[in-house]
C-alpha cells in the first residue's frame, strides 16, 4: 500500500485521531501506533503533527487529558473523546464522506 503524503495527511489528522479515541482512552504514542497499524504503516504520524493537533483538540473541547501510567511504567497523557469531540468526529466523517465521493467522480475515467 502506497505511503500517505504529509499534506493529505495534515486535513483529515484530527479526524483520525478522534476517530481512534472511539476505543477508548490512549496516550500520544498509542495513538500513533495504532493508526499506523491499522493502515499497514502507510500513515506515519509524526509528534511534530500529533501533539500540537491533540493539544488544538483538547483547546476546542473535543478531548480531554489526563496523566497516567503507560503499559511501560512511564508516566503519560492520556486523551480521551468528550462529547462536544463525538459531534465533531460525526460532523468531520460526514464531510470526508462528501469529499471522498467529489473526488471520485472527478477521477472516474470518462464514458
Amino acid at each position: 500500500m502506497p505511503i500517505v503524503s504529509k499534506d493529505r495527511l495534515r486535513g483529515t489528522l484530527d479526524l483520525l485521531i478522534l476517530k481512534t479515541l472511539t476505543w477508548g482512552p490512549r496516550h500520544g504514542y498509542a495513538i500513533a501506533r495504532w493508526l499506523e497499524d491499522t493502515t499497514g504503516d502507510s500513515l506515519t504520524i509524526e509528534e511534530g503533527s500529533l501533539y500540537p493537533s491533540l493539544y488544538r483538540m483538547e483547546q476546542r473541547g473535543w478531548i480531554d487529558s489526563e496523566w497516567g501510567t503507560s503499559d511501560l511504567g512511564r508516566q503519560a497523557k492520556f486523551y480521551r473523546l468528550t462529547p462536544a469531540g463525538r459531534k465533531q468526529l460525526k460532523a468531520e466523517a460526514a464531510e470526508w464522506a462528501v469529499f471522498v465521493n467529489v473526488v471520485a467522480r472527478v477521477l472516474q475515467p470518462e464514458g
